[in-house]
């Protein structure tokens, strides 16, 4: 594990093996250990770097919010201090939101973008009235909104199968300081839309989405990429394909690699 100062802030990091340089940038109440199934897989055949995003894991946080921009400017401070200039960035959810921000900002760094449960569009109004009840809400009572909110990532159909790991999920989820959670919330509530990069990036782009993602609606959000060149692989569970997909998803995504 390594750490940088930024603005002064800490920020941590990993790094793993050689070649082509993939950043995973985690989701929202995750931290860099939700890929630590996947570093020994990609590593072997790449430079892998994981990142706790701001105000999660053992990132501090920067500001009462914490916009996509500014994670994006802080993915840019640890990439100067490894002398990294080209990457893949790989992002779930939240962290495909940051990605996406980063690939507007700096796009003479992008070789492609992996976006794992996520969109490029901005939040609708209703999610923005929903965005202020989670922040009312986990101001509130914060155990109780991280229980309740990692339960709902996944489908259904999986919430028994996979007790073990959701359980994980939420200890990990419960480091996130309320500070942290707040600042994301309002961050994701004003970001951008940044749908024209589907349509213009001159790199490879890939989207898996979760056919019974609560949090993004399947049919909606495949709208986005209608006459573009990305390509959509489609899972049959929830919003955590990580998890829920897990032997899948490492399949696609060192496929997606091959590529670059």
């Amino acid at each position: 594990m390594n750490q940088i100062i930024y603005k002064n802030t800490k920020i941590s990091f990993t790094e793993d093996g050689k070649g082509t340089a993939v950043v995973l940038l985690h989701g929202f109440l995750e931290n860099k250990t939700m890929w630590d199934k996947y570093v020994s897989a990609l590593s072997k055949n790449h430079r892998v770097i994981t990142i706790d995003l701001l105000g999660h894991g053992e990132t501090e946080c920067l500001g009462y919010v914490h916009t996509m921009e500014d994670q994006a400017d802080m993915i840019f401070a640890v990439l100067i201090s490894l002398r990294i200039r080209k990457i893949v960035l790989v992002g779930h959810s939240m962290g495909g939101y940051v990605a996406l921000a980063f690939a507007e900002l700096y796009p003479d760094n992008v070789k492609g973008l992996f976006l794992l449960n996520s969109t490029s569009r901005a939040d609708s109004d209703e999610r923005k009235i929903n965005r202020d009840r989670a922040i009312k809400a986990v101001k509130q009572n914060h155990t109780n909104f991280v229980r309740i909110s990692i339960s709902n990532l996944f489908s259904e159909d999986n919430r028994e199968v996979f007790a073990k790991e959701i359980e994980k999920v939420k200890l990990q989820a419960l480091k996130t300081p309320l500070q942290g959670i707040v600042a994301s919330l309002e961050g994701m509530k004003i970001r951008k839309d940044r749908e024209v990069l589907l349509h213009f990036a001159p790199y490879p782009i890939q989207l898996v989405l979760g056919k019974k993602d609560g949090v993004l609606i399947y049919y909606d959000t495949i709208d986005q990429i209608e006459g573009t060149k990305v390509e959509l692989t489609t899972f049959p569970y929830g919003h955590m394909s990580h998890i829920e997909n897990e032997k899948e998803l490492k399949i696609v995504l060192l496929e997606f690699l091959k590529k670059i």
